[in-house]
């Protein structure tokens, strides 16, 4: 789908971008060594995202059509190329935005009037790849899960200032999952520290349907599922499996338990299988992949094999092919009662049915006995002519309460606001 945006504006975003990126040195791989050792790389410029002019502006008219419940204001927070899932700096200071491509960007609201004032390139000397998944830690580590590798960047708040980072792996490149069985698809990863301190790291297997032959080297590997280990890489263990491709996860503040969106198989038709919205509660569930495509629909391809015992199946079925993606419980202050400890989570939007259907922001409150109620929060993303204007991927709370919605088609961040 293209931008609903003025031409004019996109060509002038691309070519500051270019512009940025043409006086800036390769990355080199080896500089996270000497980032571990905290040594200059020679890297001293930074690609920034220009906040103003008709670009903007383009993304701010789009965001006249999206609807809320009464109170609530949506509004431009940033224009951030590409982004994706957002963890918001332990201080305050920098929310820092993934992407799927080789960024990872620092958006810093300065003057603290709610819009942001930079949008810069995070650690320009380290070459990444997919760094989708970022998460921090009660203590300021930012934690970066790419493709295939993992970093650690002790006071990113504080070093993010300058080109030079402390910076230190984690995992290694090549060894979150077995290099054979890296894929183009499914490798947004996602990340999240638990309540016990250890580092949760979804794992989206590559495949519509994992195939038989997978099955055994995948759960080894975690490879469809969610695994966990502690911060320093020791401990790996899977605590999740039958797991098609979650990309968004987050800890109930009242439970401590797990909860996570899952993507569904394609091809089954327009209105199934269900997309998922999920409850971990004791490591080691397994939720029904690929045995099941979604909710309690069989898959084609393993409709004659008898399914494992004790399945867990999904709290809340999401609609078809809506690709749900980030997010979070709500522990803030600003939105109404209502909303607290609620879970808002981003619908991407769906790439192949007949009739678009999700890019939107839904909320699901959970009730005493478990069971839970969905509906649509902030909506109008596809317009009458069925076209997206953006494709929500993540969600994330500032400070005050507000909430914070990454886009990775009109490359943006939004936050919505509530007041009486």
């Amino acid at each position: 789908m293209k931008y609903l945006l003025s031409s004019v504006a996109a060509v002038a975003l691309s070519s500051s971008l270019a512009t940025a990126q043409d006086t800036a040195a390769v990355p080199n791989p080896d500089n996270l060594e000497r980032l571990s050792n905290f040594q200059t790389t020679g890297k001293t410029d930074f690609t920034y995202v220009e906040q103003t002019g008709a670009y903007a502006d383009g993304i701010r008219k789009n965001l006249e059509r999206i609807t809320m419940p009464p109170g609530f204001k949506i509004e431009l927070y940033a224009v951030v190329p590409d982004a994706r899932h957002m963890a918001v700096g332990t201080q305050g200071i920098v929310t820092f935005v993934g992407t799927r491509k080789e960024q990872v960007w620092a958006v810093t609201d300065r003057n603290k009037d709610r819009v942001a004032d930079e949008v810069k390139n995070f650690a320009p000397s380290l070459a990444m790849t997919i760094p989708n998944g970022v998460c921090m830690s009660p203590d300021g580590f930012l934690y970066i899960v790419e493709q295939n590798r993992v970093l650690q960047f002790p006071a990113a708040e504080f070093f993010y200032e300058s080109p030079d980072v402390a910076a230190f792996a984690v995992v290694k490149q090549g060894e979150l999952i077995p290099p054979e069985r890296e894929s183009f698809n499914h490798t947004a990863r996602v990340c999240d520290i638990g309540p016990d301190g250890k580092l949760y790291i979804s794992l989206g297997q590559p495949l519509n349907v994992a195939a038989p032959e997978d099955l055994e080297a995948n759960a080894a590997a975690g490879i469809g599922g969610i695994i966990r280990m502690n911060t320093d890489g020791t401990g790996r263990e899977v605590v999740a499996t039958g797991v098609r491709n979650s990309v968004g996860q987050d800890f109930d503040p009242t439970t401590g338990d797990l909860w996570f969106t899952d993507n569904q198989v394609d091809g089954m038709g327009d209105d199934i299988p269900p997309g998922e919205l999920n409850h971990l509660s004791t490591v080691g569930e397994a939720f029904g992949h690929p045995w099941y495509g979604g909710g309690d629909i069989r898959t084609v391809e393993y409709k004659d094999e008898t399914p494992p015992d004790n399945l867990t199946f999904p709290v809340v079925e999401m609609a078809a092919h809506a690709a749900d993606l980030g997010m979070m419980f709500y522990t803030g202050n600003m939105f109404p009662a209502e909303y607290k400890n609620a879970i808002f989570s981003a619908q991407h939007g769906s790439w192949n049915r007949t009739v678009p259907v999700g890019a939107r922001v839904m909320v699901t409150t959970v009730a005493e006995d478990g069971t839970a109620t969905t509906k649509p929060f902030a909506e109008g993303w596809i317009d009458e002519n069925g076209e997206y204007l953006g494709r929500p991927v993540d969600v994330a709370q500032l400070r005050d309460g507000s909430l914070l919605v990454s886009d990775d088609l009109a490359g943006a961040i939004y936050r919505i606001s509530y007041s009486q």
